[in-house]
């Protein structure tokens, strides 16, 4: 057996190794075959904002727009809806079922005061679209120094 030189800062990295495996086993989705909790669905979403307006965007594909509720209140956007999964068929032997399906919720701070009753959703090709026109004191003014 060989002496080794005992270092604290391995002890250090193994712990921070150890707590970043917990973090990702609480807080992280789960995928088909992890242990712990089912696997959990999101849509992808996108959110920016423009001269005038704050714009959501999420990834809907195969989900009615008409069964997506849209929420919107000063600072928060909230999307809840389900994605429906088709009736099992007999005879289909499945290799591999990644589609993801059951109800979501997807809720988003926003980066600006906004005009929350003046929202507009749009939903095409599964992309859904969500404007929001900026507050008046939301909005960034531009003013010129003067030089005296």
């Amino acid at each position: 057996m060989s002496i080794r030189r005992w270092d604290p800062f391995d002890e250090l990295t193994s712990l921070r190794e150890s707590m970043e495996r917990l973090f990702d086993d609480l807080f992280t989705t789960r995928r088909p075959g992890r242990a712990l909790a089912p696997a959990l669905w999101e849509p992808a979403v996108e959110l920016f904002e423009t001269e005038g307006d704050v714009v959501f965007r999420a990834e809907m594909p195969g989900i009615d727009p008409q069964q997506v509720d849209v929420t919107v209140t000063e600072d928060t956007l909230t999307v809840k809806g389900e994605a429906r999964t088709e009736q099992e068929q007999k005879g289909r032997n499945y290799y591999r079922r990644e589609l993801r399906y059951g109800s979501f919720e997807r809720a988003v701070g926003l980066p600006a005061s906004v005009q929350a009753d003046q929202a507009k959703a749009t939903c095409r090709q599964g992309i859904l679209e969500v404007r929001i026109p900026k507050a008046e004191r939301g909005r960034a003014k531009s003013i010129k120094v003067e030089v005296e």
